[in-house]
């Protein structure tokens, strides 16, 4: 019998990648999904073969690179993207084009490519998160409440921790920490965050955010978020063991997108947390 009409076809980027097989393995796992296509970049020697193949399945959706061949013949409704700026940008232009809606957990972006993904979302429903994970974001609201509840008298350090292959720092979740802090503060993110120090640095300027970043092993990705105040020090802590939390709230993004049809979202939205 075939799959019945209401999965959600989905389509992978990176399928190649760590998190990207991650996802195709959740997707594959999910009753209510299907793997519509898989998609790397040029030149990989995947290309060609069946996308379950690492896991001993075959599923007869072959790993391809022309992205916008791949997505319009499969008959893709959703892309989820965890891959780099840059190819997540040609993605979303495709996806566009298509009106295939998507979940974006790359992070890394420019200002100007957030702009070009919010003009985007005009025309179809995405989630743009830094994290995709269900705990993080939740870890997120608790940020929120105890900066409003700590403020002033507390001085406050973000410190993360990832894998020695992590191309970018501060995490993007790191980041997105900050911004919920800064956001709580009324003070835009960039006026008030201090990425580096070293030498003879003076005093800590009241009300900055620090943020400490740490690179090694196979961490999957640690986040703490440290209020020090006189005689106390409160300390939020979130740790991935493994990128599956990832993507199940990718799926979690992907069911959620199913009720929109365009707009800009992102895990706060799809977990009721606003």
């Amino acid at each position: 019998m075939g799959a019945p009409s209401t999965q959600l076809r989905i389509a992978i980027a990176g399928a190649s990648g760590r998190m990207g097989k991650m996802l195709v393995e959740a997707v594959l796992a999910a009753p209510d999904c299907e793997l519509a296509a898989a998609l790397v970049p040029a030149g990989e020697a995947l290309i060609g073969q069946d996308a379950g193949a690492f896991l001993g399945q075959t599923t007869g959706v072959l790993v391809q690179a022309d992205t916008q061949q791949a997505l319009a013949a499969s008959k893709a409704q959703y892309l989820i993207d965890f891959t780099r700026p840059e190819g997540s940008m040609a993605h979303v232009q495709s996806c566009a084009a298509l009106g295939i809606k998507m979940v974006i957990g790359t992070t890394g972006f420019s200002e100007s490519q957030k702009q070009e993904i919010a003009a985007a979302a005009q025309k179809i429903a995405l989630v743009l998160s830094p994290n995709m994970s269900v705990g993080v974001n939740v870890t997120y609201k608790l940020l929120e409440l105890a900066t409003k509840a700590l403020q002033p008298g507390y001085d406050i350090e973000v410190i993360e921790a990832h894998h020695r292959h992590k191309v970018d720092a501060p995490s993007g979740t790191a980041i997105g920490m900050g911004e919920v802090i800064a956001r709580t503060l009324g003070q835009p993110l960039e006026d008030i965050a201090v990425y580096e120090r070293y030498g003879h640095t003076g005093e800590r300027k009241p009300g900055s955010i620090g943020f400490a970043t740490i690179r090694g092993g196979d961490i999957v990705g640690d986040h703490t978020v440290m209020y020090a105040g006189t005689g106390e020090r409160i300390e939020i802590s979130h740790k991935s063991s493994s990128r599956a939390t990832y993507a199940q709230g990718s799926l979690r993004a992907v069911r959620y997108l199913a009720q929109k049809t365009a707009g800009l979202y992102d895990m706060q939205d799809v977990l009721g947390l606003k």
